[in-house]
C-alpha cells in the first residue's frame, strides 16, 4: 500500500510539473496561431517577442527587412521606435534628477531661454500637459522649405521667432505632445553636456547591454548604412506594392523632420527591448521610488487625473497595473505592453504599418487567461 500511495504522489508530482511546464507552451501556440493568422489575414510583417512571468515564452520574425532586395527579418534586425522612444527620453530626464542636476518643477527657460512661454516645467512636457503647439506643423510648407531636415534647434528658433499661441495653459489639459519630448531633449544635452544620443548611449543602452540599440536617422545618415535594419515601407494603392515612404510625395515630411530627437529616432530590437524592461524591475538605472512616479497618472490643474506619467500610459484594472506605449511612423508601428505584478511583456515592432492593435489585444487576453 506504501508503495501504492508512494508511486500516485510521484505521478501526480510528475504531472503538476508537466502542467506547468506545459502552460506557457501552450500559450505560446495559441499566439503562434494568431501571428499565422495576421500574417495570412493582414500581412503582418514584423518581430514580435511576448514573456509571461519573467519568461520569454515567444520570439519570432515574419516577413521582410527590406522589400527592394528581399532581405528577411530576424531576431536582431532594428527597427525604428518612433514614439516608443520617448520612455528613453523620459528615463534620461529621470537619471539627471537622480544625479540632482535638474528637478522636474524648473521652469523650461531655465534650460531653453529662447523659449517664449510662461509657466512650463519638465513635469508639464514628460507629462504631454505642457499646451506646446504642434511643431509638425510649424514646418509645414509654405512656412518651411520641405527639401531641408530639421532640427531641435529649429523648433527652438521657430517658437521663438514665431511666438505661436500655446494651445492652454500648463497643466490645464492633457493633449501628446511630440514637440515637448523634442525640448527634453534639448533639455538632456544643455545639463549632460552630451548629445542626446551620447547620453543614452552612456547611461542607458551600455550599461543595459542593448548591443543593437541606438539613435539613428535613416535620411540624415545616408552615408552610414547599418547592417540588419528593418526598413518602413507604406503600400501604394496606385502601385500595388510595398514603397519607402522617401519616394511618395505625400510623405515628403519622413526627410523634413528628420532631424529632430527625443519624441523619436530610438532604434532597437525585440531582444534590447526585453532587456530593457527587465531592467525596469531593478534598480540598475535609477531607484524605485523615482521609478514609481513614471508610472503614476498626471494631476492636472483641475485636481482630475489623466492616464499617462513619464513616457508610459496606465492601465488600470481590478487585478493589474499596465503600462505600454504605441510608436508609430511612415512604416512603422511599434508597442511594449508591459504587466508590472506579473512581468508579462508583449513587445511588437512592424515594418510595413501593420495592425499592432488588433494583434496585441489577441495576444493581451491569451496572457490575462492564464
Amino acid at each position: 500500500m506504501k508503495t501504492l500511495l508512494l508511486n500516485a504522489l510521484l505521478v501526480s508530482l510528475v504531472l503538476t510539473a508537466c502542467t506547468r511546464h506545459e502552460q506557457p507552451n501552450s500559450i505560446a501556440q495559441s499566439i503562434d496561431s494568431i501571428m499565422n493568422s495576421a500574417v495570412d489575414t493582414a500581412h503582418f510583417n514584423g518581430n514580435v517577442l511576448v514573456a509571461k512571468n519573467g519568461e520569454i515564452i515567444y520570439q519570432k520574425s515574419f516577413g521582410l527587412a527590406n522589400y527592394d532586395t528581399g532581405d528577411k527579418l530576424n531576431d536582431s534586425s532594428l527597427f525604428e521606435l518612433a514614439s516608443v522612444s520617448k520612455q528613453f527620453t523620459a528615463m534620461a530626464i529621470m537619471i539627471l534628477k537622480e544625479q540632482g542636476k535638474l528637478s522636474y518643477e524648473d521652469d523650461i527657460r531655465k534650460y531653453l531661454p529662447a523659449i517664449p512661454y510662461e509657466g512650463m516645467t519638465i513635469r508639464h512636457l514628460l507629462t504631454h500637459t505642457s499646451g506646446l503647439p504642434e511643431y509638425e506643423q510649424l514646418f509645414m510648407p509654405p512656412n518651411w522649405d520641405s527639401t531641408k531636415i530639421v532640427f531641435n534647434q529649429d523648433i527652438i528658433s521657430m517658437l521663438s521667432k514665431k511666438k505661436p499661441a500655446a494651445l492652454f495653459s500648463p497643466g490645464e489639459k492633457w493633449r501628446y505632445s511630440n514637440t515637448g519630448y523634442a525640448l527634453l531633449a534639448s533639455i538632456i544635452e544643455q545639463v549632460s553636456g552630451k548629445p542626446y544620443g551620447e547620453f543614452l548611449a552612456d547611461n542607458i543602452f551600455n550599461p543595459l547591454q542593448m548591443t543593437r540599440t541606438r539613435t539613428y536617422n535613416t535620411r540624415r545618415s545616408k552615408h552610414e548604412i547599418i547592417p540588419n535594419y528593418a526598413y518602413g515601407f507604406v503600400y501604394s494603392d496606385s502601385l500595388k506594392r510595398y514603397m519607402l515612404p522617401d519616394s511618395l510625395p505625400n510623405y515628403f515630411y519622413v526627410i523634413t523632420l528628420d532631424g529632430i530627437e527625443g519624441d523619436g529616432i530610438v532604434n532597437s530590437t525585440t531582444g534590447d527591448l526585453y532587456k530593457w524592461n527587465e531592467a525596469l524591475y531593478t534598480d540598475k538605472l535609477i531607484r524605485p521610488d523615482l521609478l514609481k512616479e513614471a508610472y503614476t497618472p498626471v494631476k492636472l490643474t483641475n485636481d482630475s487625473t489623466y492616464n499617462y506619467g513619464f513616457g508610459w500610459f496606465i492601465e488600470s484594472t481590478p487585478t493589474q497595473r499596465i503600462v505600454q506605449h504605441t510608436g508609430s511612423w511612415p512604416g512603422y508601428r511599434n508597442l511594449i505592453k508591459r504587466y508590472l505584478d506579473t512581468k508579462d511583456c508583449i513587445i511588437i515592432l512592424s515594418n510595413n504599418e501593420s495592425r499592432r492593435n488588433e494583434i496585441t489585444k489577441e495576444i493581451s487576453k491569451r496572457l490575462e487567461k492564464n
